[in-house]
C-alpha cells in the first residue's frame, strides 16, 4: 500500500511537469510559430462560441434596420 502512494504521488508530480520535460510546443521556430497561431485563434474564438451557444449573438434591437432575427 505504501508503494502505491508513493507511486502515486509520483506519477501526480510527473504530470504537472508535462511542459518542461516534455515540451508542448515544437522546437523548429516556424512549427512552434504555427502552433502557437492555432492555439491562439481557438481560444479567441471561445468568446463567440459561447454567445453563439448562450443566443446572445441575435441583433440587438437598437440597430436602424427592420430586423426579424427568428426563424422564419
Amino acid at each position: 500500500m505504501r508503494n502505491f502512494i508513493i507511486a502515486l504521488l509520483l506519477g501526480f508530480a510527473l504530470m504537472g511537469n508535462t511542459g518542461c520535460f516534455l515540451p508542448i510546443y515544437s522546437a523548429d521556430p516556424s512549427t512552434r510559430t504555427t502552433e502557437l497561431i492555432y492555439t491562439s485563434e481557438n481560444l479567441r474564438h471561445v468568446l463567440e462560441e459561447w454567445q453563439r451557444i448562450w443566443f446572445l449573438d441575435q441583433p440587438s434591437h437598437l440597430t436602424p434596420y427592420r430586423t426579424h432575427g427568428g426563424i422564419i
